[in-house]
């Protein structure tokens, strides 16, 4: 026990500024009066030493020797001090329960190692202020003051170096010099004179009241208006700053540790949502597109089906890379986000409903499905296009020459001339027209070609095919009317051939040998005129040989035309002789000698001109034979390229030559390496260009295709930069948990063993993860390792796996325990603590997530921090 008299005549401190402990004795003066003054001020100071705790269980005192009486607020006080629970109080009026309770909180100061010596329930019970004070002051020392060790309340005086014990608290320096010391900030410890210490002593008190929680336990009239200030007194209101500013540095590192929580909280949801945002963007871009190339509603014309060409193309060069990069871009965030997540112990990250990654990679599966075949479908278009404006001026070049011979047919057929001719000029009428049925029937190849022409028109959908079916119907109905009219002159010309006898012969050979002659003339002239489409070498080399055999038969042609000029030539001689006075035209035709060779100059003309035609289009097919040529050795040396590059990357990914910085340096400089084959990728692209502009199909010299080559190159591209990301999230593993390069070899060595897929991103099957382990436990580690149920495990998840036990991370468990701290023991904690303990933006962050605390001691405005710990931890909503 403690002698309450004798420890009031020893200093606090010695004058060699060593601490001077109290030292319990074994009796207590029972008799001894206590000093007025002193008695005054422990009265003060221990009563609001104790109601700066019964408060937090929601009760005070009023009066020290009254309150205690009971001994109920005994027990309560003690219960709060020490955290324990005392045996249930008796709650009778009686003076035995008051003893029985009073006893019971003695019992227990006494089983903290306390001797109790000369202090009886009873005094306590019958209000014996002398006793009463002397059992607080127990307490005092054994729960507030044992523990406090000189160095933590020394002060400095003046010299930063130099640290004394003060003899005396009278001029408030001492308790103004510990306030500044630990919060310098409360405290202008130079503007403080030593001769005004009633002005030092209420600046202590009043900022540590203000400030610090500490209740006023004296006043500064107490202590200066005394020769000596109680040492019990001023020993109890120092041991106040003393866990004052114990709490406050538990405070401290609480709120530190919750600061570093909520910053890597923050950091993974900002990932989050910048994930979500290019994964939304990506989707709706691709959402946009895929209609787009699923589109195959044909054009009208060439021009506009070589602008969808043209608007292909500007994707595939222009909008379609940025978009591989980015999602090459948003694998990796998230590979890196989850590794972040697994390194500071929260659960892996769920995209929302559409956005996982693999949603993403079947979004692009479809585009590249729907990209498939458009580019086909655009030159076959253009094909057909072209086709059809071949068939189109063929049907309109036909159809002239058709139409130009036919005019004034109808009008010949319908005269009367055989009415008033002579026998002789009825039988040439009727020869004559015999000649005109035969040319009638030779052009019915063209009516038909006309027709079939048309037909094909319509069965290929030409968009102009209504007036090409007007002016076939046009040119069939008039023929069908020649046919008539033919018929009917016929007729009438028979029915008159009787009566007329007299045919010149020579005129008769003349007009049997120029109609023939004639025919082939025109439709030598339409075959040198006729136009051509070939699309390669051979084609036009058909062409010009069919064209040589024609020029060979030309000087047999002029021997027949030299010939039927000739007969022509006969006549007039004959007639001449004869004094003959020819009527006129040849009666058995109307081709003239003139006529003949003005065709025939016509032949000669169109010759050298298809001549030309043919060779310009041999040169043409030369020129596409070329692009040809070019195209195929820059593919044929590419596509071997590529394949070699991604078999190299796959070596490497499943390699571990020299430490994570060394493979991560020489990974970059690959990729180095590969972006700068880029322009040969570019000029290959060009020679592409120059093969689709030259309208050529077919490549005989290659087998590789400028489709093949730009997705293996993407895949090239995305595959180094998906190893380039796995070594530097082994990285991040590797520092965050201390793994070394000898245990990373192992990890490797034995996940290669394992690995057999062996690709460019390795990972393990669920099968090869099995290892003989229980459905339970292979479940539970499957939910480690693959938490997105992928179906696969990648080398990073096995480096978190093989190393995560010996990782030290913080837990919701040790978040609680330091909002609890923040929170002076409660369950709940207020938005105005929070403001008080936390950075400002963690502090709005915590609020502003918070859900309201319900629990039985609930007040205004607590938040529930316990929830929101354990939802640090848990899944992400996002």
């Amino acid at each position: 026990m403690v002698d309450y008299h004798a420890a009031n005549n020893q200093s606090l401190y010695s004058a060699g500024g060593q601490q001077t402990y109290m030292e319990q004795e074994n009796d207590w003066d029972r008799d001894l009066l206590l000093d007025p003054a002193w008695e005054k001020q422990q009265r003060k100071t221990f009563t609001a030493w104790c109601n700066s705790h019964l408060r937090k269980a929601g009760t005070q005192i009023e009066n020290i020797e009254e309150d205690f009486r009971d001994g109920l607020k005994l027990m309560l006080l003690l219960e709060v001090i020490s955290g324990e629970r005392l045996p249930k109080p008796e709650r009778g009026k009686m003076r035995v329960h008051k003893i029985n309770n009073v006893n019971k909180a003695l019992d227990f100061i006494a089983s903290k190692g306390v001797k109790l010596v000369s202090i009886g329930a009873e005094e306590i019970v019958d209000g014996n202020a002398k006793m009463t004070l002397g059992m607080i002051w127990t307490i005092i020392l054994r729960f507030a003051i044992q523990d406090i060790s000189v160095e933590e309340i020394k002060v400095p005086v003046f010299s930063p170096t130099v640290f004394l014990f003060l003899h005396s608290w009278k001029d408030g320096l001492a308790f103004n010099a510990l306030i500044h010391r630990h919060r310098p900030e409360l405290i202008d410890y130079d503007k403080l004179r030593k001769d005004d210490p009633v002005t030092n002593l209420n600046n202590a008190f009043e900022v540590a009241e203000r400030y610090l929680d500490i209740p006023k336990m004296l006043d500064a009239e107490d202590i200066v208006g005394t020769l000596r200030p109680d040492e019990k007194a001023i020993m109890t209101y120092v041991s106040c700053f003393y866990h004052a500013f114990s709490g406050a540095q538990k405070a401290e590192t609480a709120a530190n540790r919750i600061c570093k929580v909520l910053a890597v909280n923050q950091e993974n949801e900002h990932l989050m949502e910048d994930y979500e945002k290019l994964a939304s963007d990506l989707l709706e871009w691709i959402r946009r597109t895929i209609p787009w190339l699923e589109n195959r509603a044909p054009e009208k014309t060439m021009t506009e089906m070589q602008q969808k060409l043209e608007d292909f193309r500007d994707y595939r060069r222009v909008h379609k890379p940025p978009k591989v990069q980015e999602k090459c871009q948003l694998e990796i965030n998230f590979n890196t986000l989850q590794t972040k997540l697994r390194l500071s112990n929260r659960p892996a990250f769920m995209p929302s409903e559409g956005r996982m990654v693999s949603d993403i990679n079947g979004a692009w599966h479809k585009l590249e499905g729907a990209e498939k075949g458009y580019e086909e479908w655009l030159l076959n278009e253009i094909r057909r296009l072209e086709r059809l404006d071949h068939l189109a001026e063929k049907f309109r070049q036909k159809a002239a020459i058709h139409e130009s011979w036919t005019d004034g047919k109808e009008a010949m057929l319908t005269q009367k001339d055989y009415e008033t001719a002579s026998l002789s000029e009825i039988k040439a009428l009727l020869k004559k027209h015999e000649a005109f049925e035969s040319d009638l029937a030779a052009h019915q190849d063209r009516v038909e070609q006309i027709a079939a022409i048309a037909q094909e028109l319509n069965e290929l959908d030409y968009y102009d095919s209504p007036s090409v079916n007007a002016r076939c119907q046009k040119i069939c109905e008039q023929w069908d009317a020649l046919g008539s009219l033919t018929q009917s002159r016929r007729e009438s010309l028979e029915r008159t051939e009787k009566q007329l006898e007299s045919i010149d012969e020579l005129y008769l050979e003349y007009a049997k040998r120029a109609a023939p002659f004639n025919n082939w003339m025109e439709g030598a002239m339409e075959d040198l005129q006729d136009m051509f489409i070939v699309h390669n070498i051979e084609e036009i080399q058909g062409l010009i040989t069919a064209h040589d055999q024609f020029k060979s038969t030309l000087p047999e042609a002029n021997k027949e035309r030299e010939a039927i000029q000739a007969i022509q030539a006969e006549v007039q001689k004959i007639a001449q002789y004869n004094g003959i006075k020819l009527a006129g035209n040849n009666p058995y035709t109307t081709i003239t000698p003139q006529s003949i060779d003005k065709k025939w100059e016509k032949v000669q003309q169109l010759v050298p001109q298809r001549d030309q035609a043919l060779q310009e289009e041999l040169a043409r097919q030369q020129s596409n034979d070329h692009l040809r040529r070019q195209f195929a050795n820059q593919a044929n040396m590419i596509g071997p390229w590529i394949q070699n590059k991604m078999a190299e990357i796959g070596r490497i990914s499943i390699e571990m030559n020299g430490t994570l910085e060394d493979q991560l340096t020489h990974l970059r400089q690959y990729e180095q390496s590969i972006i700068e084959y880029k322009p040969n990728i570019d000029q290959l692209e060009g020679d592409h260009q120059l093969i689709q502009e030259a309208l050529i199909f077919d490549n005989k010299y290659t087998a590789y295709t400028m489709e093949h080559l730009r997705v293996g190159w993407e895949q090239l591209l995305t595959t180094i930069a998906r190893t380039i990301n796995e070594i530097e999230n082994q990285i991040l593993t590797r520092d965050a948990k201390g793994i070394s390069q000898e245990q990373l070899h192992e990890y490797r060595t034995s996940f290669n063993h394992f690995d057999k897929v062996r690709n460019s991103f390795p990972c393990l099957t669920l099968c090869e993860m099995d290892l003989n382990k229980g459905d339970a436990e292979f479940a539970r580690i499957m939910g480690i390792v693959d938490p997105n149920n992928s179906g696969a495990v990648t080398f990073q998840a096995f480096i978190d796996f093989m190393s995560r036990e010996t990782t030290d991370t913080d837990t919701a468990d040790q978040v609680i325990a330091s909002f609890k701290i923040l929170a002076g023991d409660k369950n709940y904690i207020t938005a105005e603590e929070l403001r008080r303990e936390l950075p400002p933006d963690q502090a709005e962050y915590c609020i502003a997530r918070m859900a309201p605390y319900t629990g039985p001691d609930a007040v205004q405005g607590a938040l529930d921090y316990m929830s929101f710990s354990t939802a640090l931890y848990g899944e992400s909503d996002l």
